[in-house]
């Protein structure tokens, strides 16, 4: 077969652009028949046409189920999770438009579990020194930032994760490093060690916030496919700042840490 040989889509039949074709393990695809596979799919190349078929006729289907979806509650800012709670569905999307979309919608049932990660990412900040050139500060200064990420493990049989930030980008909080739990709760929320009084923080805690109802409303859907009838919890409050004192033993203006001592000496407050 010549490497410039046209091809045309095993499903729609329309001839493949020079760009257009979607490698499967035994056949080819249009750009377009692929659009409509899920979005949380990824295994593309190591499928075969009938598998590939398959998740077709699957797609078609989950329109109607996107048509009927009535949303009872909505978690999230860019990135959602949606939930009919009358039908024991729901769905997980960033777009305005679902039927153009055509989300996944899957059962609470198909639920496994869900994962919090946050990331922190920090950035030195430098000076210029009587030569002009750039030097680190003594001691050195960083800015941070922050990403928020969710996975929700699912049996699907074309996926088994939907993994999606909770923040469009990163969360930056200038020089002030958060000590948050890496390792979620007992409860399974993220847990924040020490605040700030600054209200720039505020996105830092409302992503806190949205990530714990994400997780919380997971186990309470568990709950329901199995038999339980807890409701839903409600949106809560995102974690109030610690005020800031005056360490009498450095002088710096600093927040408690988990254990009430000074961030900058460790001096007891």
């Amino acid at each position: 077969m010549g490497l410039f040989e046209k091809k045309y889509c095993d499903f729609c039949g329309e001839k493949i652009g020079l760009l257009g074709n979607r490698k499967l393990e035994d056949g080819n695809m249009c750009k377009n028949c692929a659009a409509k596979l899920s979005p949380w799919f990824s295994d593309r190349r190591r499928s075969t046409k009938s598998d590939i078929q398959a998740q077709l006729d699957y797609r078609e289907q989950n329109k109607g189920r996107v048509a009927s979806f009535n949303a009872t509650k909505t978690i999230g800012k860019h990135t959602k999770l949606m939930i009919d709670e009358g039908a024991k569905t729901f769905m997980v999307t960033s777009a305005r438009d679902l039927t153009s979309a055509n989300p996944d919608v899957l059962d609470f049932s198909q639920l496994i579990g869900c994962n919090l990660e946050i990331n922190e990412d920090r950035n030195e900040l430098k000076q210029k020194d009587a030569s002009g050139n750039y030097v680190s500060y003594t001691p050195p200064r960083y800015e941070y930032s922050y990403d928020f990420g969710v996975k929700i493990q699912v049996n699907n049989p074309y996926f088994n994760e939907m993994s999606f930030d909770i923040s469009d980008g990163s969360v930056s909080t200038g020089e002030k490093k958060m000590n948050m739990n890496e390792v979620p709760s007992a409860g399974g929320g993220w847990t924040v060690h020490s605040s700030d009084s600054s209200s720039d923080l505020g996105e830092y805690y409302e992503c806190i916030s949205i990530g714990n109802e994400i997780k919380a409303s997971v186990e309470q859907m568990k709950a329901q496919a199995q038999g339980g009838s807890q409701p839903l919890p409600q949106e809560q409050a995102a974690p109030q700042p610690k005020p800031a004192v005056t360490c009498p033993s450095c002088g710096a203006t600093t927040v408690p840490d988990a254990n009430g001592c000074c961030e900058y000496c460790g001096a007891k407050l």
